[in-house]
């Protein structure tokens, strides 16, 4: 929690409240249903929150903004995102039943009111966003594929509509058929050793509609 507090100064009483519980809370439904490993248990707030909260460091989203978390598994990084932009709504999109279940529960448990969810593959969510975020689920060209379809037309951001993605690694290759990708390193915005390799990739995409 102290890790949250260290770069973002400005939350309210209700997100300082809901960052603090959301350890007790994945710890309670890890022992249900394990969506988070035990090493990562322990370091919530670093491995999960804080990096969720990298795309923070990139965008900070307007009141009204539509994102939608292709992946979520526990929640992330939806969960810490939706706390942290109370007024933009998250619809969190996941294949995986288990994993939506605790998304829900905790995200009741917090009393997020931005957050929807969908227990499906995202070709099937019918809808424009934003945004579309994720934590490393597949490939960019991939990925890419998955949602093209699902970008809003008018822009409100200081960054172009399209997909927000946190990455780790080289991405030289990845990216290669992507010259409109722009690459933010998460060292830049965190000191911590643990996002040394990791950073936000944020690729453009026209709307298609």
């Amino acid at each position: 929690m102290k890790l949250v507090k260290k770069y973002f100064d400005n939350l309210s009483e209700t997100q300082l409240e809901q960052f603090s519980k959301l350890q007790e809370l994945y710890e309670d439904w890890n022992l249900k249903i394990n969506v988070v490993s035990r090493k990562d248990i322990d370091e919530l707030y670093l491995r999960h929150v804080l990096h969720s909260l990298g795309i923070a460091k990139v965008m900070e989203f307007k009141a009204g903004a539509k994102v939608m978390d292709v992946g979520t598994g526990g929640g992330f990084p939806g969960i810490p995102l939706a706390i942290l932009f109370p007024e933009t709504q998250f619809h969190l999109v996941d294949s995986i039943g288990k994993k939506i279940k605790v998304v829900n529960e905790v995200a009741e448990g917090l009393g997020l009111q931005n957050v929807k969810t969908t227990h499906g593959r995202v070709e099937e969510v019918d809808d424009t966003y934003d945004f579309i975020v994720s934590r490393a689920v597949a490939q960019m060209e991939t990925f890419h594929r998955w949602v093209k379809n699902k970008v809003h037309k008018k822009q409100n951001h200081a960054l172009k509509n399209g997909i927000l993605y946190l990455k780790g690694g080289d991405l030289t290759e990845e990216l290669a058929n992507f010259p409109k990708a722009t690459i933010y390193d998460l060292p830049d915005f965190f000191e911590e050793d643990f996002f040394e390799t990791k950073k936000v990739v944020h690729l453009p995409m026209k709307y298609k509609g």
